[in-house]
């Protein structure tokens, strides 16, 4: 067996589950899930009927480069999202059809570094344990650059030694990041360009949040968006990841993209067909009727400004708790261990969260997911507000 599967920690939800083996919730209250950021609204029925429409597409092996139609379309959305030129995306050259953005993360690691060098792979901390498993998966040492309340919850830069920037091969951002929702603005974006200039590594875009923010004024920025503004138009060293299951509600489709400099999709593409992991044709053709519309994605994003508005209410003024700029999650301090706090509340209440330092790693300066929650709001209207005022009760019989 590859001795790097003995470096793979156990998944989040696998230790979860460990930790509330033996709770036993109240009979009486329905459970909650609010751990996995696995979108529980309605999926568009205009796509359900596209990828109906296409089901005969299942009698031919599809292509790893995917349809024209569907990189068109891709490209296209790139460009009007994110204010790009007519034609600044390529989809001959610079789009890749992927099955979800957890695969394709994965896998780009192992395209892209050089494992015969002392190679790191550097990635926010907390994060998504991907791009843990991806560093140890392909040969790399991981470097964990802490997110805290103190940089507003952006990976702090500053905190890298040059050691590590000098040996960095790849570096993974996510933007509106996971599991805090805080939003890269340009002028971060640009200092990581430049980052990636002076030291010569790849960075990794994981942007699958992008659609869900706040403000419908002010969509997040993405780094494609960023590398326009200094006039990149390569994009160089650069890769975006996209997916349809937060967008568009439809994490089951497994259906994405990464698009970005054409010499890294090229050796993507290379890897993808060893790999055997072309998108099914049927997929495809519900992905270009995603992609072309944005009116279900606006409807998407008052669902859930709707449920902070009814949740923060509730907890704002008994957890130190914000609103983010992006994402579907909360990411509360706890009043003392997150482990114990997830498994009381449980308990109390039949309503999970996941503790957060399941989501982050000691980087020489201990956990900064320790005594944290994630909550994900992506269960229904009023089953998230009854999981909020459950956490409400529980919060004030702690207090009293």
């Amino acid at each position: 067996m590859n001795p790097d599967l003995s470096r793979l920690l156990p998944y989040p939800f696998e230790r979860l589950a460990e930790l509330t083996r033996d709770v036993a919730p109240p009979a009486g209250l329905s459970p909650i899930r609010l751990t996995i950021g696995e979108p529980r609204h309605a999926p568009p029925e205009f796509v359900l009927e596209a990828l109906r429409a296409a089901l005969h597409g299942t009698g031919v092996y599809p292509q790893t480069q995917g349809l024209p139609v569907l990189r068109a379309a891709c490209a296209a959305w790139l460009e009007r999202r994110f204010g790009l030129d007519a034609g600044a995306v390529d989809p001959e050259t610079m789009v890749l059809p992927v099955n979800g953005t957890r695969e394709a993360l994965f896998a780009f690691a192992q395209a892209v570094v050089d494992r015969t060098t002392r190679a790191r792979v550097l990635m926010p901390n907390p994060g998504y344990q991907i791009y843990e498993g991806a560093a140890f998966l392909a040969g790399a040492e991981p470097f964990y650059i802490e997110t805290s309340k103190a940089t507003g919850f952006l990976p702090d830069l500053d905190a890298v030694p040059a050691e590590a920037w000098n040996r960095c091969q790849l570096l993974y951002l996510c933007t509106p990041g996971n599991p805090t929702g805080a939003v890269m603005g340009l002028d971060y974006l640009r200092r990581v360009l430049e980052l990636s200039d002076r030291h010569g590594f790849v960075v990794a875009s994981d942007e699958c949040y992008s659609e869900v923010y706040a403000d419908e004024a002010a969509p997040p920025p993405g780094l494609l968006q960023a590398c326009r503004s200094l006039g990149r138009t390569g994009f160089e060293r650069c890769m975006v990841f996209h997916s349809l299951s937060k967008r568009s509600n439809l994490p089951g489709l497994r259906a994405g993209f990464v698009a970005g400099d054409a010499r890294l999709v090229a050796g993507f593409r290379l890897y993808r067909t060893y790999h055997g992991s072309a998108m099914p044709e049927h997929v495809q053709h519900a992905s270009v009727a995603a992609w072309n519309d944005e009116v279900h994605v606006r409807a998407n994003r008052e669902l859930y400004r709707a449920k902070y508005a009814a949740v923060m209410p509730l907890l704002g003024d008994l957890l130190d708790v914000e609103r983010p700029a992006g994402s579907f999650y909360l990411w509360p301090a706890t009043p003392g261990d997150d482990e114990a706090f997830a498994r009381d509340l449980l308990g109390a209440t039949n309503v999970s969260v996941l503790p957060g330092s399941y989501l982050g790693r000691d980087g020489g300066r201990g956990n900064p997911g320790r005594r944290h929650v994630r909550i994900s709001l992506v269960a229904g209207f009023e089953e998230t507000v009854e999981a909020a005022r459950r956490i409400r009760q529980y919060m004030l019989g702690r207090k009293g």
